[in-house]
């Protein structure tokens, strides 16, 4: 029992770390956006697109700290 759960965890800390990466990586590319040289936007465009980064963010970290939703209550 315990090596798979030492498997699950490698797995876990392998994946998370990739994915994370990626996610760091694209929100830089994101702000190469901000040159204002190359685009034209204004403060509505940034809020809509912080608004929806934010929420995706907070739905996202409410999955690693609640049980399944779907799971039925038991005794």
């Amino acid at each position: 029992m315990q090596k798979q759960n030492n498997n699950k965890r490698e797995r876990f800390k392998r994946l998370a770390t990739m994915r994370t990466n990626t996610v760091l990586h694209r929100l830089k590319i994101l702000g190469n956006c901000a040159n204002k040289q190359m685009y034209e936007f204004d403060e509505s465009d940034i809020e809509k697109i912080f608004v929806e980064i934010e929420k995706k963010v907070k739905e996202t970290k409410s999955r690693f700290h609640f049980i399944n939703k779907n799971e039925q209550f038991r005794l």
